[in-house]
């Protein structure tokens, strides 16, 4: 039996040449520790000039799930919960690890993978119109994918309502940029970095499922957005002594376009699946433009496709199976070619 043909994520490989290289030539430097080493003040610099926020606040953590727990638990109170889509990656897909941080999550119904502001308007004015609200949780912030869990995208239009909504009732709203690559990187994107600084309160450039080998940098675009973040990281044990090899990695994706341009290839490799699949008469659940692919298959074609390709399981809807399929930066043509000849 042939190897199966691997699109079931977008973290499946290494890290950037590019990446690894510097690793090694930087290897024996003695440097600081905990991400007060010249690499990763380096990397900040860039990631400041890329969101055209000088004075942003940027702390680098190892992974997605971590990072959304140690930011969102550090935004609430103790009596709040965090608003998100009820496909959201901190409803479904964390274990619960907001909820085991003592906060509960407000799942509200998505919109092809989207919160709207009609949904948020909605939770905000139902709490506060609610007579017996002081023995509620209180919704305490906003928490967005870009791009969301569906691989769809944010328009400006709609990220400007949401963030004001968030302002007008004083509550933060965060990002999540676990796949920020793939949004940068493809067409139909709207939100630049520097869109993204000013209409929100916190958010993270993913690294683990862009690139890198693991890593993310939290952006505060307003310092002191949480008094004392890097104690709070130290304190939930995530703070890396060896900080620098989150530095150096981030330094290496944010020259000379490194970062954006993997996200345009498994944007481009994606296209191409997307086109083939069209061609043979599959049936897309959901129109993404990035690097996921979500298609509806019945049971045959489940079997046949999965007899040549490995995907990831999403979910049942009646008779019919969603499975992802996804690009990533370091997808290769010649898989992208060996894929669409067993459609």
């Amino acid at each position: 039996m042939s190897e199966l043909l691997s699109f079931g994520s977008d973290y499946l490989e290494g890290a950037h040449a590019e990446i690894l290289r510097r690793l090694i030539e930087t290897n024996l430097e003695q440097t600081a520790g905990y991400g007060l080493d010249t690499y990763s003040d380096a990397a900040r610099a860039k990631i400041r000039r890329a969101c055209r926020s000088p004075r942003a606040e940027i702390h680098f953590l190892s992974g997605g799930t971590q990072t959304n727990r140690i930011v969102i638990s550090s935004l609430l109170h103790p009596y709040e919960g965090v608003i998100a889509a009820d496909t959201g990656h901190i409803t479904v897909h964390e274990a619960g690890a907001i909820e085991c941080g003592g906060h509960k999550v407000l799942a509200l119904p998505h919109a092809d993978g989207k919160l709207t502001a009609r949904a948020i308007e909605s939770c905000l004015r139902t709490y506060h119109e609610d007579a017996n609200r002081d023995h509620m949780v209180r919704p305490g912030m906003v928490y967005l994918s870009h791009p969301t869990e569906y691989g769809t995208l944010y328009t400006m239009d709609e990220l400007e309502v949401i963030s004001a909504i968030c302002r007008a009732n004083k509550i933060p709203l965060f990002l999540d940029g676990a796949r920020l690559a793939y949004a940068l990187g493809c067409d139909a994107n709207e939100l630049t970095l520097a869109a993204i600084a000013r209409l929100t309160d916190a958010f993270y450039i993913g690294g683990t499922k862009c690139g890198a080998l693991f890593g993310e940098a939290v952006v505060f675009p307003r310092p002191d957005t949480v008094p004392h973040f890097f104690t709070i990281i130290k304190q939930n044990g995530a703070l890396l002594a060896k900080g620098r090899v989150l530095g150096i990695q981030f330094d290496t994706l944010f020259t000379d376009g490194l970062y954006e341009r993997g996200g345009a290839h498994a944007v481009a490799m994606a296209d191409r699946i997307r086109a083939a699949l069209i061609e043979k008469g599959y049936t897309h659940a959901i129109d993404s433009p990035t690097n996921q692919i979500f298609l509806a298959l019945d049971a045959a074609q489940l079997a046949r496709l999965s007899a040549h390709v490995s995907m990831s399981f999403w979910e049942k809807q009646g008779d019919v199976t969603v499975m992802r399929i996804a690009t990533s930066w370091a997808t290769r043509e010649k898989d992208v070619e060996r894929l669409i000849a067993v459609l």
